[in-house]
């Protein structure tokens, strides 16, 4: 079985869906990111990222409740699957990982 990879913009979205937990849908995706990150961001991006990381079989969605304040539309609202949170988590443990191995005199020039 081929491994998934994602990449540094598909890793930000992907956590950004576990920050906002049952309020990540596309436009809450995007402000936060921004937000966090000063990036700017189109809707457009996130969206493909969103359904790219779902068809890796990161994310999976389902339709949210309709309101007033979308004019009677649902949005859909994304979570992380199992394989999701152990992409994150490997890629946390690397991160650490390699941060530890940087030695300190690299640091102290």
């Amino acid at each position: 079985m081929k491994r998934v990879t994602i990449g540094e913009f598909e890793e930000l979205c992907l956590l950004m869906v576990g920050v906002l937990h049952e309020d990540a849908y596309g436009v809450s995706v995007k402000d936060e990111i921004v937000k966090r990150t000063g990036r700017n961001v189109t809707i457009s991006s996130i969206h493909s990222t969103l359904v790219r990381l779902e068809k890796k079989g990161l994310l999976k969605s389902y339709m949210g409740g309709a309101n007033e304040i979308r004019g009677g539309r649902a949005k859909r609202i994304f979570e992380m699957t199992s394989a999701g949170k152990q992409m994150v988590t490997e890629a946390r443990e690397l991160r650490n990982q390699l941060w530890t191995d940087i030695p300190k005199l690299v640091w102290e020039k």
